[in-house]
């Protein structure tokens, strides 16, 4: 599994993605986001899936980029990486099938390039079709979601900058780490602010984030303690409840 989120706000994009590769019962480290920078083109690209088949797209999508010129807007970047998505399915899909593997390949594609007038951060699925990411959902998970989507939907908001995007984005990524075995440190970070075409990039290791972790372990169970107040009368409401009685059967005897 893998935990890639990709956030858009105002101020820019955010991407975040751990560094943990499983391969049955073997664990390796390898970065799943790939940045293209050249002139006034600034995109990153970060993969689920099948490291092999993430491998194959991405290199035809560099070759791609070496050799066409008018790629000038993000949806047809988009539409190009898609194709060669699909590319890579019909390569491969057969072999994978014999092994008993599925094509997996889901990308979060961010960026700007010299045509556009802000920023675009889209999901492509492994059928090579694709969705938007825009500021009434401002952002977008592939891989292990379940844990890290409760904070990004509670608190994060289109209208917020990049530093508040880190700063839930690591939240998000905590709450998966401590929950999922398979996603793990170090953590690469690329912000992108409007029309700078310019990637900056961090690798971010278990050091760096420990103080955040214990900062958030005990602001959790701050909170669950300051809860007894509400939960209270719930309590009581319990406590003081009839006996219940035992049912057999659906018809109650």
């Amino acid at each position: 599994m893998t935990f890639c989120l990709g956030m858009k706000c105002e101020e820019g994009l955010l991407a975040i993605a751990d560094t943990r590769i499983t391969s049955g019962t073997e664990l390796s480290e390898a970065k799943k986001i790939s940045i293209h920078q050249y002139e006034q083109h600034s995109m990153f690209i970060l993969t689920s899936g099948l490291r092999s088949l993430r491998d194959k797209a991405i290199t035809y999508f560099e070759e791609r980029l070496r050799d066409e010129h008018n790629l000038d807007r993000m949806f047809k970047a988009a539409n190009a990486l898609s194709e060669e998505i699909r590319r890579v399915r019909v390569e491969d899909k057969e072999w994978l099938e014999d092994g008993g593997l599925h094509f997996d390949l889901h990308c979060i594609f961010g960026g700007q390039l010299a045509g556009d007038t802000e920023t675009h951060l889209y999901l492509i699925y492994p059928e090579g079709n694709w969705v938007e990411v825009r500021a009434a959902t401002p952002y977008v998970i592939i891989g292990e979601s379940r844990y890290g989507k409760p904070i990004l939907d509670r608190v994060w908001r289109h209208n917020k900058g990049l530093d508040d995007a880190l700063r839930v984005g690591l939240l998000a990524f905590d709450a998966t780490k401590t929950s999922a075995s398979d996603v793990d440190y170090p953590v690469d970070v690329v912000l992108y602010r409007p029309d700078s075409f310019e990637m900056r990039e961090q690798r971010l290791v278990r050091e760096d984030l420990e103080p955040l972790r214990q900062y958030w372990q005990q602001a959790i169970e701050d909170a669950a303690e300051g809860a007894r107040k509400p939960v209270a009368p719930l309590v009581e409401r319990l406590m003081n409840a009839p006996p219940a009685h035992t049912h057999y059967g659906d018809n109650g005897k």
